[in-house]
């Protein structure tokens, strides 16, 4: 049996971030609620972004995730060690810390969410 990782809190700062990126994005759809105790953004039932310790993944389609692999210290978002999330990719801490490159991510995240079929 696979032992379960000790969950970190993300820091006040992140979470303040994150909270700010949903902000700007201004998206009615939008819904901000924990998994696990860590802030994520939903639309329609389906997670779009979210946080993990002091990591921020957004869920991206094959061609997008890609694109966001390429860049320096994007990686596959694995809660457990070996166990990639889906199309969940970590962004990278240089566009964390943009608030254009972020919005950037977010709002591609947020597209492709929005085709996936509604969960209840």
């Amino acid at each position: 049996m696979r032992k379960m990782p000790k969950f970190e809190k993300s820091s006040p700062q992140i979470v303040e971030r994150f909270a700010a990126a949903l902000d700007r994005a201004a998206a009615p759809d939008v819904v901000q609620r924990k998994m696990f105790g860590y802030p994520c953004a939903w639309i329609a039932g389906n997670m779009a972004s979210g946080l993990f310790a002091e990591e921020w993944w957004v869920r991206v389609s094959e061609l997008d995730q890609d694109r966001l692999l390429a860049l320096p210290g994007a990686h596959l978002f694995e809660l457990m060690p070996g166990r990639a999330q889906g199309r969940n990719v970590v962004l990278p801490l240089a566009v964390v810390a943009d608030d254009a490159a972020l919005d950037a991510w977010l709002a591609t995240a947020f597209a492709f969410t929005r085709t996936l079929p509604p969960k209840r």
